[in-house]
């Protein structure tokens, strides 16, 4: 994959990032809140800030001096 098709997929990415974020924050300020559900979010928020730190790698390669 090209570095253009990398940032495409890095941009949507951090959308569903901050979507999940917006979705437990909602979850949150309910009266009834469910742990459960908000626990799931927050590990497939985790999933996706690896991916999203991965990529990141990819397009920008370390450089030792």
């Amino acid at each position: 994959m090209n570095d253009d098709g990398y940032q495409q997929q890095l941009e949507q990415l951090k959308i569903e990032h901050r979507d999940l974020d917006d979705s437990i924050r909602a979850l949150s300020a309910q009266t009834l809140v469910d742990q459960l559900q908000i626990a799931r979010l927050k590990k497939k928020k985790l999933v996706l800030k690896d991916r999203i730190m991965r990529l990141e790698d990819q397009l920008i390669p370390d450089i030792i001096a």
